[in-house]
């Protein structure tokens, strides 16, 4: 509402006497929300002092004009990126901002009602500071969100400079104490490397997240991130990964300093882990040798050529001598068990495992043979099974 001929006089009084008030409204108000928002007390005083002068002048300026600001002539982006960066809530934010409208309006009233402002401009320049409240706290919000959304992906792209830098080791002593003093891990602990892919349809994100909750706990500490399409970090102990679809490679435990060599381990338990189309994490000691089988595609063709290519000439005979071969290993070289498992004559195994030295060879009861026939076994299970995509 335009101002009157006549009142231009009082309201700039009103204005004049409020102007006067500002340091020690500031001050009051200062000490107010110190008390009652615990998260303002990290802002400095002087950038506070700096904002309430901002939002003062403001008022008067819609006070004398009777308009409101357009929301994008609101410059709010230094001070929602500076609350976000100390940890303010948006809520607190904004409940700091109401506050300080609310404190200028209530001056206003004092300061018209004292020098007989026309009620009705009172009511008019009322109106205005609430929605000058209204259209300055949808900024806020706008800007702050914005600014916590870039925080977030600094801090992620931080996370992950520091991670891939702990796990490839790059990172000097001193940067990776520091670093572990940012995210929260012990120099002093031991940590074992971690890397992951789903397996299933979740994100790697996702994972990343259900990975790093499920490695904390009972004092434990985690630190994962995607790096190169994998989940990849340091944990404590062995998560816990119940119905989470995952396959994981875990390396042994090291410091902080040499744990990059675990991370290479780590690599390798999960590419053998994939290759043989496990679910869930697994480490040196769940695999064992089969790590080698996957790494030595070389020695894995020399030993089917010698222990299970022979048998093909057989045809389905063939498969009944492996399938028994497989079992005599798997339970202990005892042929009753391997009998009964399969629902045949204890003679008939007898027949096949003789069968099977005579095709290949070579003796059962051989320490050499044991090993590389596992071996082509082990082998032979990942040519039959497919192998997930990465």
């Amino acid at each position: 509402m335009p101002v009157q001929p006549g009142a231009t006089a009082p309201l700039e009084r009103v204005i004049t006497a409020m102007a006067a008030q500002q340091w020690p409204l500031g001050g009051r108000l200062h000490a107010e929300l110190a008390g009652h928002i615990p998260s303002y007390r990290v802002v400095p005083r002087e950038l506070l002092d700096e904002i309430w002068h901002r939002h003062f002048q403001r008022a008067l300026t819609v006070l004398r004009a009777g308009t409101v600001p357009a929301p994008e002539d609101f410059d709010e982006a230094d001070v929602a990126r500076d609350r976000a960066a100390r940890g303010v809530p948006l809520g607190d934010g904004l409940r700091a901002f109401r506050r300080a409208l609310s404190a200028i309006r209530d001056l206003f009233i004092a300061e018209a009602t004292r020098r007989g402002l026309d009620p009705v401009l009172v009511v008019d320049r009322t109106t205005c500071l609430w929605e000058l409240a209204d259209v300055a706290s949808l900024r806020i919000a706008a800007v702050h969100r914005q600014a916590e959304t870039a925080s977030a992906l600094l801090d992620a792209g931080r996370r992950a400079g520091f991670l891939r830098g702990l796990l490839h080791g790059t990172l000097s002593t001193a940067e990776i104490h520091s670093g572990a003093a940012i995210y929260g891990l012990d120099p002093s602990r031991p940590y074992r490397a971690i890397r992951a892919v789903p397996n299933g349809d979740a994100a790697p994100d996702t994972l990343e997240r259900s990975l790093e909750s499920r490695g904390r706990g009972h004092g434990r500490g985690a630190l994962l991130t995607v790096l190169d399409e994998t989940v990849a970090g340091v944990v404590e102990a062995k998560p816990e990964t119940g119905d989470l679809q995952v396959t994981a490679g875990l390396g042994p435990p090291a410091d902080l300093t040499t744990v990059h060599r675990s991370f290479r381990a780590a690599g390798r338990l999960l590419e053998a882990a994939r290759a043989y189309s496990l679910r869930g994490v697994y480490d040196l000691g769940d695999l064992s040798w089969r790590v080698a089988v996957v790494a030595e595609p070389e020695l894995a063709e020399l030993l089917l050529d010698r222990y299970l290519r022979p048998l093909q000439a057989e045809g389905e005979f063939g498969t009944l001598i492996e399938e028994s071969v497989r079992a005599y290993l798997q339970k202990g070289r005892r042929i009753r068990e391997v009998a009964r498992s399969a629902h045949v004559h204890v003679n008939t195994v007898r027949y096949r495992l003789r069968r099977f030295e005579e095709l290949t060879g070579t003796s059962l009861d051989a320490p050499d043979t044991a090993v590389e026939l596992s071996w082509a076994l082990a082998a032979r299970e990942l040519r039959t099974s497919p192998r997930r995509p990465a």
